[in-house]
């Protein structure tokens, strides 16, 4: 009996081991946006496709700013960057102009400037490369869910998770840089900001309609709304863009705040 005794323990143990290392066995990798057998995936038939090139169209009730709504908001730390926004413009001087330094306008502001956007729209994802710096956003359409905050790579353009409700896509965005990235207005966007955005193709494919929604309680309180409309430019085509700091020498952003 002495003898079986350990044989069985380590049996048992084995058997013990084994079990945990097949319990601790990493899940699957997330497939690539481009893996071809991610792309082959049976998937339902999108409602649009938003492949083309767009631009922000600009009239009446169509802005490019994303500026603080009527009664917005502030917390302490953002009342205190809006304030300095507001005596530098009254002084006919501009506040915290990282764009013009080269840094990535970021998410929104980098959707609405006066640079074309071209899209690409694969049945995994939408790549989006702006005329404006070339900046590119990437919204992933194949079912993945956000990186774990843990592990996530903050960007100025954040990342993006789309799903279709009906013949609207809904992209969900979060993890975002803190610094140099800002709101119009003088308002930061910090690494707590969150954007939904509604997409939705009207008058006949001609025109992209997107509803803005945010947060930030770091920043602001609340909600934070806009809609912005775009317009397919089908004659239209990005070129290669790159902003040099001593090409913007002359720029009032380049001499301080």
């Amino acid at each position: 009996m002495k003898m079986r005794v350990p044989i069985l323990v380590a049996a048992g143990l084995g058997i013990f081991v084994q079990n945990s290392v097949f319990a601790q066995a990493p899940p699957p990798a997330q497939l690539g946006a481009l893996a071809p057998s991610n792309i082959a995936k049976t998937r339902p038939k999108p409602p649009f496709d938003l492949t083309g090139t767009w631009q922000h169209g600009g009239g009446q009730n169509n802005n490019f700013r994303f500026s603080p709504p009527e009664g917005f908001k502030l917390t302490p730390a953002g009342q205190a960057h809006y304030d300095a926004a507001q005596k530098a413009a009254a002084a006919g001087k501009v506040y915290q102009d990282d764009i013009g330094k080269c840094w990535p306008a970021g998410l929104p502001v980098i959707m609405t400037r006066v640079w074309p956007i071209a899209m690409i729209q694969l049945p995994t994802a939408i790549y989006m490369i702006s005329g404006f710096m070339n900046s590119v956003r990437i919204i992933y359409l194949d079912g993945r869910a956000h990186t774990d905050p843990d592990v996530v790579v903050p960007s100025f353009n954040g990342e993006s998770i789309g799903h279709w409700e009906n013949d609207t896509l809904v992209v969900d965005t979060r993890s975002f840089v803190e610094d140099h990235h800002w709101l119009d207005g003088g308002i930061p966007a910090s690494d707590q900001f969150h954007m939904i955005e509604r997409m939705r193709l009207i008058d006949k494919g001609a025109n992209l309609e997107i509803e803005y929604t945010a947060t930030d309680p770091k920043t602001f309180v609340g909600e934070w709304k806009w809609t912005k409309r775009f317009r397919r430019m089908d004659d239209t085509d990005i070129t290669e863009a790159t902003c040099l700091p001593d090409l913007n020498e002359h720029m009032p952003s380049m001499k301080g705040k």
